[in-house]
Parts: structure tokens; sequence; C-alpha cells
């Protein structure tokens, strides 16, 4: 049994950072492999993005009988969901039965931050250290950080001063807030102001919307699951699943296979209208709305007409109408009554575009001509997508490198897994891979199923550390750029490629090839022997110690 090192340091097989969808799969697929494992989780408990994102009206986008786990198809049996998209409380019950079930907690550090972790060349191994003061070295150290984790507050003079509550919708506090009878500013209308303001707008006494960007967005026709339709998809998960694994989006969606431009243009609204009804995301319908922009500006303009026929001032719905990038280059959105809430007489909409914010102040918001008085500003600002959690972190390899410095033209991987000059440090759904792109607890699943099998091949073949070789991350960049230039994605301002941090790199971060393809190419890769890694053999002073120490962490 391998006992704390001299200067008090603990030993484990495997560091996890974070206990969301990713963490907690980590930490079951390690113990099977024998791995002594720890996670560390910043929050009082589970669910990563879902444990903090619990503002009014936060529900996933992808249906709730495909977000969630496959590996179990007992738990998949088990576990029965209300609706067709679930809203954050009964995700976070999810995750929570998850780790009840599993037995997960006992080895969870809640209410700890990684600071540092730091490679040591003469053990082979990661020193990791937490604002607790506390420090582990592991073999493996896994980043299962979330691409959506870190909270971007923006730079806004004066904002210290408001009197009133400021709230962001990513660091939600627990307690239920109060909307009623307050003026409510909400800043920004990506997906969780999209979502968050119908819900606001119900009992306030006013609500100012603050838009810099008008986006797209689609009903998602949200409604209770019947019995029947639990017990149809319950009867045939181990199919869809499969399908789901190979598809594109994660999803159990059939690849479409006509252009946009080949159908007369009444089949084609019709198409879109159906759509519209059913709430299917408006991007399945066809197979070149990402790729082509005259067939792209057909669905675009199909939605600036609904907007038109919602909304029913003009100026509003010129306001809220997109014009200035494609359909789905930002993430397409998933709401209930969003365009239909800008009927309210107590709602208001400001454009940022003609009216720019100029300072909050101790009583509200101050644009360019006009004051708005405030008892509440609640930032929806969105993240500091897929690279701010490590950026945060002080991640330090081969030679000294930080991994902040390695990534300061924009992120670089081999296959959104691993990074040259990082040897045994893992990424799950980093930049690089198919991720947001997807639908994530089945990428999550195939990141961390991959890794175990690197994990059992190193162990196999007696090697200490696995790294990606440079040459194999530069041809992986590559790939990941031609694969993004083909479509239509790098012409928008998105958080996909950083727009939305000022001086974050203009760089577009996820592989757009899909889940089925890229799970393929990992695929291949593990079947030539992991190529694109070089392996080292232990320390001859280390060579012996293979067992794992199982004691507890320091209080």
């Amino acid at each position: 049994m391998r006992q704390p090192q001299p200067d008090g340091v603990l030993v484990r097989d495997i560091v996890i950072v974070g206990a969301g969808f990713a963490g907690l799969y980590m930490l079951h697929k390690s113990r099977g492999l024998g791995l002594d494992a720890v996670v560390f989780e910043r929050g009082s408990g589970v669910g990563g993005t879902w444990y903090w994102n619990r503002y009014p009206g936060a529900r996933c986008d992808a249906p709730s009988l495909d977000y969630c786990y496959s590996f179990s198809p007992e738990l998949e049996q088990e576990w029965t969901w209300t609706e067709r998209y679930a809203a954050q409380p009964e995700i976070l019950a999810y995750l929570e039965h998850v780790a009840d079930r599993f037995d997960l907690r006992s080895d969870i550090r809640f209410d700890t931050t990684v600071t540092a972790a730091e490679w040591l060349p003469d053990e082979e191994r990661w020193r990791i250290r937490t604002d607790r003061g506390e420090e582990v070295t592991a073999r493996y150290c896994v980043m299962a950080t979330g691409c959506l984790s870190a909270p971007r507050l923006p730079d806004i003079d004066g904002i210290g001063d408001f009197r009133g509550e400021v709230l962001h919708t990513g660091l939600w506090p627990k307690e239920p807030v109060d909307f009623a009878g307050k003026r409510v500013g909400i800043i920004g209308t990506g997906s969780s102001g999209i979502q968050l303001t119908p819900i606001a707008a119900q009992t306030a006494a006013e609500v100012i919307v603050f838009q810099r960007t008008p986006v797209y967005t689609i009903p998602a026709r949200n409604h209770p699951l019947s019995p029947d339709e639990v017990a149809t998809v319950k009867a045939s998960y181990r199919q869809r699943r499969e399908l789901s694994r190979m598809s594109p989006s994660g999803l159990p969606v059939a690849v479409a296979e006509r252009s946009a431009l080949e159908v007369p243009d009444d089949e084609r609204t019709a198409i879109y209208e159906q759509g519209w009804v059913d709430g299917v995301p408006i991007l399945f319908h066809f197979n070149d709305l990402l790729v082509d922009r005259a067939a792209n500006d057909t669905a675009a303009e199909f939605i600036r007409r609904k907007v038109r026929e919602i909304v029913r001032d003009p100026d509003r719905a010129s306001i809220l109408s997109a014009h200035n990038y494609p359909i789905g280059t930002k993430r397409l959105t998933l709401d209930t009554d969003y365009y239909e809430t800008f009927n309210r007489d107590n709602v208001s909409l400001v454009d940022l575009g003609r009216t720019p914010i100029v300072a909050v102040n101790k009583t509200g918001v101050q644009v360019q001509g006009k004051h708005y008085d405030l008892d509440m500003v609640v930032l929806a600002t969105g993240f500091d997508a897929m690279t701010g959690a490590l950026d945060r972190i002080d991640v330090i390899g081969e030679d000294g490198i930080r991994l902040r410095e390695c990534w300061s033209a924009g992120p670089r991987t081999y296959l959104g897994i691993a990074v040259a000059g990082f040897p045994n440090l893992f990424l799950i759904t980093g930049p690089g891979s198919p991720s947001v792109l997807t639908n994530m607890p089945l990428s999550i699943e195939q990141h961390v199923e991959w890794l175990a099998g690197l994990f059992t091949y190193l162990r196999e073949n007696k090697l200490a550390a696995a790294r990606a070789t440079t040459a194999a991350q530069d041809k992986w960049v590559d790939m990941v750029n031609h694969a993004a230039a083909l479509t239509l994605f790098p012409t928008a301002a998105s958080w996909y490629m950083g727009a939305n941090v000022p001086g974050k790199p203009r760089v577009f971060m996820p592989f757009v090839g899909g889940l089925g393809t890229y799970r393929q190419i990992c695929d291949d890769v593990a079947a030539d022997g992991y190529e694109g890694f070089e392996f080292e053999s232990p320390p001859v002073h280390l060579a012996e110690d293979q067992a794992s120490y199982h004691g507890p962490l320091a209080p």
C-alpha cells in the first residue's frame, strides 16, 4: 500500500476535477478499473453546470430521455423523466440519484477548488493543489471542468455601486429569488436570458431586457411526458442509443438528405412550419443549412417572419430579428414564450446596438441618452466557454510551460482530449472535440470510455505516461480548423469562437465533424496502438511501486 509522502502530500492514481456529468462518470469508470480516485468539486454538491445554473426557467435543450447517461441499462429503466425538456431541479435530482446509486460521494471533496496542477517529471506524476491547502499527487489528472462552467462577469463601470440585487444566471443563489413587484433589468439574451425573461415577466413590475445581439430561437413545445411515451423509449433504449452514438448530434435523429434549395418554396415553408409547431430544431430539416448561405437564409428568414407575426410592435420585432449572422452559427436556443413576452405591457427592450450601456450606478443602468431605474440587475452574460475553467487553474507541464501560455493564441489539443507537453493530463470534451455541438452526456461517455481504454493499455504494457506528440496535435488542430472552414460557423462572433470574451483569441473551438465521425476517428487511434501518443516506462526507482494508497484525504 502506498503511504503518504514525507512532506504530507497524499497519493492517488487519478485526480478528477469537477463532479458534473463528466466527473461522476469518470469516477465510476475509474473505480471499475481498480484506480484509486478522488474528485475535487468547488460546489457543495454534485451537478456541475446543473448545480450552479438554477435560475428560474433553466432547462436542457436536448430531450431529457436522451440527455442522460447510457452506460447503465438499469439506470435508464429505473429513472423516469417527467418532461420533454427537463428543468434544472429534475436534472440535478437525476445526478444526485446517480451519485447515490453508485455510491460516488465518498470519493468527492466538495467546496474545494483546484488552484494548480504541476507535472513532476522525476516521479512522472501530477501534483494537484487546492484552495484548502491540500496537495495530492496522481498518475493521471482528468479535467472534467465542463465547457460552460466559468461565468463571464461583464466589465461594466459602476456595477459594484448598484444598491439593489446583482445576480448572474451561472451563479444563481440557492434561496428563491422573488421578482414580484420589482423593476428587473436583464443584461444578455443568450440561452439563460431567453429562458429567464418570460418567468421574470410573470410577476415583476417591470422587466427591461438589454440586448446586444438579437438571437434566433424556436419554441421548445415542452410538455409532460406521458407514461406511453416513456415506456416506448425505455423499450427501445438500446437501439436508440446506438443510433445516437453514431449520429452527428448525439441524438437519435436521422441525417437530412435534401438541400433546402432543391425543394419548392411552398414545400420548404411547410416543412419549417410543421417543425415550428412540433418544436423540431430547424437545422434538422435540411443537410446544407450550416454550409450554404443561400440555404441558411431560407431558415433565417422563416424565423424573422415568425418574429414579425408574434411581436405586435414592429420596432421591437425589428430589434429582435437577427440579420448579421447565419442561423445556427451561434447556439440555436429553444424557448417558451420568449417572443410573446415582448407583447406584455411590463416588458421593455433596449437595443444596445443603438444605445450602449454607459455605466451602472446606485439606482440602475445608464445607456446613451436614458437612465433605467432598477431594483435588480441580472447578468445573463454567459461563460468563458470551453477554456475558461481550465485557464483559472495554474496548469504546469513539462519544462515549466503553462497551459494558458500554450493556449495564448487559442487552444490546441490532440482529439480534444490531450495536450502536447502535458503528459497524463486529459480533458473531457475539451476544445477540439464535438462537445457543445452535440448531446453532451453521450459525448462525455465517449471520452470517458476512450480514456478507460487508454488507461488499460498503459497498465497492460507497464507504461507510466502517455504524451500527445506535437505533430499529432498540429495535424488534429489543422483538421478541426479545416472542418470549421467548410461551414458557416466562423462567420459569426459566437462563444464558439471566444468572441464573447474581450481579448480572447478568435478560434473556432469545437470539432464540427459530428459525434459519430469523431467516435470512429478515436476508435481508429486506439486500434493503431494510440497513434499520436508517445509512452514512457516508469523510472527505475518507481517501477515496483504499483499499489495504490487508499487512506483518506486530509479533512
